[in-house]
């Protein structure tokens, strides 16, 4: 009589598939909570503890972790094998119905220890699973209720699982192995290592990422590209959301929220962020959403046409009014008013809207593939401690220019490179990035701020090389500047700057996005 062994933390379809098993003539044997679940469903099951002798210890942690359950599944269909498995009165195991504790649904959650992550590090499951793949040449393993279908159609049609079917499940439980075991590395990795990683601005030797399909989007950037959204808890909406109205996210739309999201929880004031391809268009604080939206928007409106938006705030009915007739793809915000949410979902059917309840923390690595290989970097998350402004300039900024500069040099870190931003105290007027000469994109933020630019400061997130960057917004009527610094011709910039009476100050510390 063909044997099989069941240990599942996933019971879905346990009982059916133990039912077929044991209609073909199988004898079941099982442990813990996965022998009470087929007994109870009044099936014939033998308890683990019949073969090993041995009962449960330590809570459970030791059940399966003994030869007469290992040898079983590890003997080979070799004369000597079967003799020295039966001189010790043990007999083989032809099956492993086996899957592991949820782990990574585990650490996923927000309020999670590291006793309750450990605890659900299988131990004696994935040993099962292991040692079943390591023999598919005459063990079946079976670690996904979604190939019990597949098992029960090859026995009921030839009596046995070929070694086709047996290789292709030894592949998946190996897969589904290395996962689990790269899933606690990362979570260990990451809230023990990084600590000591970070303060030293150091990267792992070795990087373990673990993430599952969450969704399979329509498509990529482009409709002949396939695309997938990968997350450590694929139970989330992508970026950690819920999407509480409109189409289901696509790719671009993910990577463009990604970007208001990054920007909005850089504020500490209500923010109002409004992103096309990537890069901000428009961004703003107030006191509240309805006051910083509108100027916002002044900034671009052109650009904002077909936007994703992301707040800091939760939305309300003030904020929603202030929309007016506006496309806008997508609203990333941490709360909704049930009454703003009511109006979005009838006057505003198409737009994407999404709760995410955490702000972007910069804690995870940037990862990027390039060919044949990755590049991996901490994220830009702000200034580094200890950056200071210089003024380098004859005349100082004033209070207000200064604090324009400081919000300007906040927004400016979220456009895509070369960066150009010109603002005042709480909104930017013109942006011009992700242009390759650092010229153009200060004379694109200047058309963009047209009159507005009389009396602006201007931030960039790159040292300006020559004194022509410069000139362009000095003619616009720009009166204060922030940048790196760091030229070999900054003395010909602080020069110019001079001349046009525009203060300068110097951060010493770049913001390149590429």
């Amino acid at each position: 009589m063909p044997r099989a062994l069941m240990s599942v933390h996933d019971k879905t379809d346990l009982v059916p598939f133990a039912t077929t098993l044991t209609q073909l003539g199988w004898d079941i044997v099982a442990s813990g909570g996965t022998e009470r679940a087929l007994r109870e469903a009044g099936l014939p099951v033998t308890p683990i503890e019949q073969l090993t002798q041995v009962p449960e210890m330590l809570g459970g942690r030791v059940k399966t972790l003994h030869p007469a359950i290992h040898a079983g599944i590890l003997v080979r269909d070799r004369a000597e094998d079967l003799a020295e498995l039966v001189s010790h009165g043990y007999a083989p195991i032809n099956m492993v119905v086996c899957n592991l504790y949820p782990f990574s649904e585990t650490v996923a959650k927000p309020d999670v220890t590291l006793q309750d992550a450990i605890e659900q590090i299988d131990i004696g499951g994935v040993t099962l699973i292991r040692a079943a793949a390591k023999n598919f040449l005459r063990v079946v393993a079976v670690c996904d209720p979604a190939d019990y279908r597949r098992v029960e159609t090859a026995l009921r049609a030839a009596g046995e699982v070929d070694t086709a079917l047996r290789r292709d499940l030894a592949i998946k439980a190996f897969a589904h192995t290395r996962d689990y075991d790269t899933a606690i590395h990362a979570y260990l990795q990451r809230s023990a290592g990084l600590s000591a990683a970070e303060a030293n601005e150091e990267l792992p030797a070795q990087l373990s990422v673990s993430v599952q399909r969450g969704e399979l989007l329509r498509y990529g950037e482009n409709p002949h590209q396939t695309a997938a959204y990968y997350s450590q808890n694929p139970s989330e909406g992508p970026l950690g959301s819920t999407l509480l109205g409109g189409k289901a996210l696509s790719y671009t739309n993910i990577l463009d929220v990604d970007a208001a999201w990054r920007a909005a929880s850089s504020f500490d004031e209500a923010a109002v962020v409004i992103v096309k391809h990537l890069t901000p268009c428009g961004v703003a604080v107030g006191s509240t959403l309805a006051e910083a939206f509108p100027k916002a928007l002044a900034s671009d409106p052109l650009s904002a046409f077909g936007c994703a938006m992301a707040v800091n705030r939760v939305v309300d009915v003030p904020f929603v009014e202030s929309l007016g007739a506006l496309l806008i793809d997508d609203i990333a915000a941490p709360g909704f008013t049930d009454e703003a949410l009511d109006i979005l979902r009838v006057k505003r059917k198409n737009t994407r809207l999404l709760h995410i309840p955490y702000p972007y923390s910069g804690h995870d690595l940037e990862i990027r593939s390039v060919h044949r290989g990755f590049l991996v970097q901490r994220a830009d998350v702000g200034d580094p401690d200890g950056m200071s402004m210089r003024v380098v300039t004859h005349r100082a900024p004033t209070d207000s220019e200064m604090r324009a500069m400081r919000f300007a040099w906040r927004a400016m870190q979220h456009v895509k490179s070369n960066a150009i931003v010109i603002a005042g105290e709480d909104a930017t007027y013109g942006i011009g990035g992700g242009v390759t000469s650092r010229v153009d994109a200060a004379r694109l933020a200047v058309g963009k701020a047209g009159e507005r630019a009389k009396g602006a400061v201007m931030a960039s997130d790159g040292l300006i090389p020559f004194a022509d960057g410069l000139e362009a917004v000095a003619q616009a009527g720009v009166t204060a500047v922030i940048q790196p610094g760091g030229s070999i011709r900054d003395a010909e910039v602080i020069e110019a700057a001079n001349r046009y009476e525009i203060a300068m100050v110097f951060t010493g510390v770049r913001h390149f996005r590429h």
